[in-house]
């Protein structure tokens, strides 16, 4: 094994730690954004999806009926 070889593998295994990091993070932030909604009454939670876009506000509708029960 050449030192070439060792410094790639390295340099893979960090690089495939850090994007499983930040997956890791961007899912936990997620949660946290769901569970914030999900804790607003009706009126506040209308007028927060309303600023977003038509895809992602229908994707965090769909997530908050099936984790919350939350129309």
């Amino acid at each position: 094994m050449t030192w070439t070889t060792i410094t790639v593998w390295t340099i893979s295994a960090l690089l495939a730690a850090g994007i499983g990091w930040s997956r890791w993070e961007q899912k936990k932030t997620r949660d946290k954004y769901l569970a914030g909604l999900a804790a607003m009454d009706r009126h506040h939670r209308e007028k927060l999806l309303s600023r977003l876009n038509p895809k992602l506000q229908a994707e965090v509708r769909q997530q908050l009926m099936l984790r919350y029960g939350v129309s």
